[in-house]
């Protein structure tokens, strides 16, 4: 999961633990779990901020869940705003993640408004790699100018559909986090 840590968007994290704590009681043993905050430069092992592979006892995977609960909890306190947001480095940095452990299903949850916004010679023109990737957009809240040009939201969704779709992956958007389920569909 990767979490926007950009400007106002903070003010979202505490949504964010609700997925997160939503999607730990949906883990089973054997299952991987990561989350990312994506900002000024995302492609880096530095940005992850918890990771588990629960085991296989019921004691241990509830210790396992709760240490990881607290990482969060933690990260979120503390957490401040970035400059920039590099969404790219991010989904880069979830597919080699996902990649390295070799799951029966890879799914990279974007908790974002997915606006981009790169510093000064950050390149991100990469095409991206996402065979058998499902990816989710959730809560991609509308800004401020999106109330002015709502094109300009329609146009950032579409973007990351085809972006994503051209690399070969799985798109979906979920802005009702009442409708969670649906992620472990």
């Amino acid at each position: 999961m990767l979490l926007d840590t950009s400007g106002t968007y903070t003010k979202e994290l505490k949504q964010a633990q609700r997925v997160i704590s939503f999607s730990l009681l949906k883990m089973k043993p054997g299952d991987s779990f990561a989350v990312a905050r994506v900002d000024t430069g995302s492609f880096s092992e530095k940005d992850i901020i918890a990771k588990v592979t629960f085991e296989d006892r019921p004691s241990r995977m509830n210790q396992q869940k709760r240490a990881f609960l607290e990482k969060i909890d933690k990260f979120v306190k503390s957490v401040k705003g970035s400059a920039y947001t590099d969404i790219t480095g991010g989904i880069l940095q979830a597919t080699e993640f996902l990649n390295e452990r070799n799951p029966g299903k890879k799914t990279i949850l974007i908790f974002s408004d997915l606006k981009e916004e790169l510093r000064k010679g950050y390149k991100r023109d990469i095409d991206f790699q996402l065979q058998g990737f499902k990816v989710i957009a959730l809560n991609v809240t509308k800004l401020r100018s999106d109330n002015i040009d709502p094109k300009e939201y329609l146009d950032r969704l579409e973007n990351w559909r085809s972006r994503v779709e051209e690399g070969g992956g799985e798109w979906k958007v979920i802005n009702d986090l009442e409708r969670l389920e649906s992620l472990f569909d």
